[in-house]
């Protein structure tokens, strides 16, 4: 019987024709400033209302502080706009841009390269290397956490970090991106981890030229890498929750007590409660799949021959293609599938 019924069901697959992808509706959420933003330094002791927020690095070779030390978190708070819990495959992703403007006159050179992390070793290390252009990239991440915190409960007046803020690899929200296996991690320190991160986006501005340095002001955008997996997972599973944050780092070459870096206006600024600055902004576009339904297998928003493969492959076995939870896909499930077989 259960190999008449798979016979069957092989047959049925191969002379059933594909059913159209159920087009996912778009939603197009945009937001003139933050529901947050934070200077993410260790020695910021007014965390969540300061005016501006600077990003820069630590000296080249020392041991203390994060490699990536002056970091800005901007975030949003979506679910008022876009559907929350479907789980993270029913956002499709289609384009993430942030806007941010700066907030100190030339202080900064314009780059819009990522470079190596060997221009950031000590001139004594034997990989260093003299930086080929002016200038540090200002590069966008996610946001990680660690310790008690989690995209739930961080807030931007939350504790930096545990244990002596001298230490790197301590604060509770961390700029967060992917190595070459896919997997989240901390981009904070990776000069002394000796390898390159690509960041979500790097900043752009169309009215500098490339070297030159930036005035007040000037809106420098971030274009989202809709071209990695990493990127857009990051984004739906973070509307799944509610909440997107993104952290804004530089390498920027520092000195202690003598260096000049980038500075972006944060949403409490005067400048900006007076519209004559701009906070962060954001203008995303995402793709509202349908709920998933048990015999929608791959969840994308119908049941048809690809649902039909799935189930096949998992034939006599436990696992999503059970679609009655009785510990085994079988006949049961496949009569369960076709009755919901989308025309």
């Amino acid at each position: 019987m259960r190999s008449t019924s798979l016979s069957a069901a092989i047959l049925l697959l191969a002379t059933l024709s594909c059913s159209t992808v159920a087009i996912a509706d778009e939603t197009v959420f945009t937001r003139t400033g933050p529901d947050l933003d934070r200077w993410n330094y260790p020695f910021n002791s007014s965390p969540g209302v300061r005016p501006t927020a600077s990003t820069f690095g630590n000296e080249a070779g020392s041991v203390m502080f994060d490699n990536r030390d002056g970091q800005m978190i901007v975030g949003w708070n979506t679910s008022s706009e876009i559907p929350v819990g479907n789980g993270s495959d029913a956002y499709a992703v289609l384009s993430c841009t942030i806007e941010i403007m700066v907030a100190n006159d030339f202080v900064f050179a314009y780059d819009s390269t990522v470079d190596p992390f060997t221009v950031f070793l000590p001139t004594s290390d034997s990989a260093y290397q003299i930086d080929s252009d002016v200038g540090q990239p200002i590069e966008l991440y996610g946001t990680g956490f660690r310790g008690a915190f989690s995209l739930a409960n961080w807030q931007e007046t939350s504790p930096y970090g545990t244990g002596s803020v001298l230490n790197p690899e301590v604060r509770n929200a961390f700029a967060l991106g992917f190595n070459h296996k896919g997997v989240a991690v901390d981009v904070s320190n990776s000069v002394r981890q000796r390898w390159t991160p690509a960041p979500f986006a790097v900043g752009m501005i169309d009215t500098v030229v490339e070297g030159d340095g930036v005035p007040m002001n000037t809106v420098m955008r971030f274009e989202l890498d809709m071209s990695r997996p990493s990127v857009v997972q990051y984004i739906a599973e973070s509307l799944h929750q509610g909440r997107l944050l993104f952290s804004l780092t530089s390498l920027t070459k520092t000195v202690q007590q003598g260096s000049n870096f980038p500075s972006f206006y944060c949403r409490e600024n005067p400048l900006v409660e007076f519209n004559l600055a701009s906070a962060a902004r954001i203008e995303l576009h995402v793709g509202l799949n349908p709920a998933c339904f048990p015999e929608d297998l791959d969840c994308n928003g119908v049941v048809d021959a690809a649902d039909l493969a799935t189930l096949l492959s998992d034939w006599g076995n436990a696992g999503s293609a059970d679609i009655n939870g009785d510990g085994v896909t079988d006949a049961a499930d496949l009569s369960m599938l076709l009755n919901a077989w989308s025309n």
